[in-house]
């Protein structure tokens, strides 16, 4: 068992390209140590964040986009959080994607992303 298994810290690591001045690929690791979401009612959409070595990068899933993933998912607050919680690694993949199409303030994961 690693290290951090041994702590019970869950990470999932999803790597990304970038391109450097010297134009070849460099892999960045975005990961997702923080288990925190939340729901954003106004968005309605669940808020999660990801790390880029210092750099913190806020995500929001919509309600449609977490409909395409679990499609039985209740319309309400706890459903579209069971929802996240039940498909994190697909998500957070997700996100990485979403990440390496370029830097902003915080990115967005719609169906179509799906």
């Amino acid at each position: 068992m690693n290290e951090r298994a041994a702590r019970g810290v869950a990470m999932i690591d999803c790597a990304i390209y970038r391109r450097n001045e010297k134009d070849s690929n460099t892999t960045m690791p975005l990961s997702f140590p923080n288990k925190s979401r939340a729901f954003d009612a106004t968005r309605r959409a669940v808020r999660f964040w990801g790390y880029d070595s210092a750099m913190e990068a806020a995500f929001f899933i919509t309600e449609d986009a977490l409909k395409r993933v679990q499609p039985d998912m209740r319309p309400d607050e706890a459903g579209l959080l069971r929802a996240f919680d039940a498909n994190r690694d697909l998500i957070c993949a997700t996100a990485a994607k979403v990440y390496a199409r370029g830097h902003k303030g915080s990115y967005d994961l719609v169906s179509t992303d799906f």
